[in-house]
């Protein structure tokens, strides 16, 4: 049993789910980490390629919310030892474990987006 399944048969709000929708929402917070978590997924990038990648991030913060979602373990930096160093990121297990999280954000942003504005012709 998954403990999504284990969660149907408890009745009130525990001080533990609370917790760990706190740290859900703390990992995802803000305008840039799920984009940048959602650009990850088709691979390895630079920081480059995620800045071009990414409409309207400037590079300072992409350098922070990269900084914040290392310190998360979502994201895994590595440098490799060429002149000049090339550093790339990607999603370490944790964050590939989030595609499901996104997935059904990406749902119900989708169903919300045409109940709210309507079908666009």
């Amino acid at each position: 049993m998954g403990i999504v399944s284990d969660l149907k048969g408890i009745h009130e709000c525990s001080a533990s789910y609370i917790l760990a929708v706190n740290d859900t929402i703390n990992v995802i917070s803000g305008k840039w980490k799920a984009p940048i978590i959602s650009s990850l997924f088709f691979g390895k990038k630079r920081f480059g390629e995620l800045e071009k990648e990414i409409p309207r991030i400037n590079p300072r913060m992409l350098s922070k919310e990269l900084r914040d979602l290392e310190a998360n373990g979502i994201v895994k930096r590595i440098v490799h030892n060429t002149i000049p160093v090339t550093v790339e990121y990607e999603l370490t297990k944790s964050g590939y474990a989030f595609r499901h999280v996104l997935d059904v954000m990406l749902e119900w942003g989708l169903q919300h987006r045409k109940n709210v504005f309507g079908k666009k012709k």
